[in-house]
Order: C-alpha cells, then sequence, then structure tokens
C-alpha cells in the first residue's frame, strides 16, 4: 500500500511560480513510477507530467513543456511538480499518482492522492 498528500498548492498571478509537493509513505517508493494529474471543473482528470522509477526519464503533456518539471528526492520520498509560467487554464485540482515499476506513459495508476487546489488568476 502507497498512501500519497499533496501540498503546496494556492492561488497565484498569471506568470507566477508553484511547487508542488506530494509524500509517500511506501517502503518501496524508488521502485515506482510518480505521476502528476490535473481536473478542471466540469472537466475530466488529465495527465501532466511523470516521471520514471529509475530515475532520469520524465514525461510531459505538451501544454506544461517549458513550464513544468517533476522531480523526486527518494530520500525524502517525495516527488514534485514546479510550475512556472502560470495560466489561467492551469487552474485545477492537481492529483499525484504512483503506479510499481510504470512506463511514463502509463495512465492506469495504482495509487492516488486527495489533491491540492491551484488557481491562477488572470
Amino acid at each position: 500500500q502507497v498512501q500519497l498528500v499533496e501540498s503546496g498548492g494556492g492561488l497565484v498571478q498569471a506568470g507566477g511560480s508553484l511547487r508542488l509537493s506530494c509524500a509517500a509513505s511506501g517502503r518501496t517508493f524508488s521502485s515506482y513510477t510518480m505521476g502528476w494529474f490535473r481536473q478542471a471543473p466540469g472537466k475530466g482528470r488529465e495527465f501532466v507530467a511523470a516521471i520514471r522509477w529509475s530515475g532520469g526519464i520524465t514525461y510531459y503533456v505538451d501544454s506544461v513543456k517549458g513550464r513544468f518539471t517533476i522531480s523526486r528526492d527518494n530520500a525524502k520520498n517525495t516527488v514534485y511538480l514546479q510550475m512556472n509560467s502560470l495560466k489561467p487554464e492551469d487552474t485545477a485540482v492537481y492529483y499525484c499518482a504512483a503506479v510499481y515499476r510504470g512506463l511514463v506513459t502509463e495512465r492506469e495508476y495504482d495509487y492516488w492522492g486527495q489533491g491540492t487546489q491551484v488557481t491562477v488568476s488572470s
């Protein structure tokens, strides 16, 4: 079992930055590919970014490439999403997810956090 807790969301003006954190409880955190998803009101949950369990390989949805960076610190059992140049359309609840030794293109994640709200004002 893996428990995930997101933090770092909040209100930011367009062009600003936020860093989201996801703390995991699993003792085999380094064996899990980690991903970030988001869901805006009235819309489905969409993939944002992922980082491979073995490190190095990352993957991003086109709309955030060049603006968002996913990273992980296995010593802290934590994955991060650095979000720069935020736009109003980035407003959503952001969810952290984990899948055991998954591909960065994996969408069928097994464990999910409860989400953290990110609101970008114009």
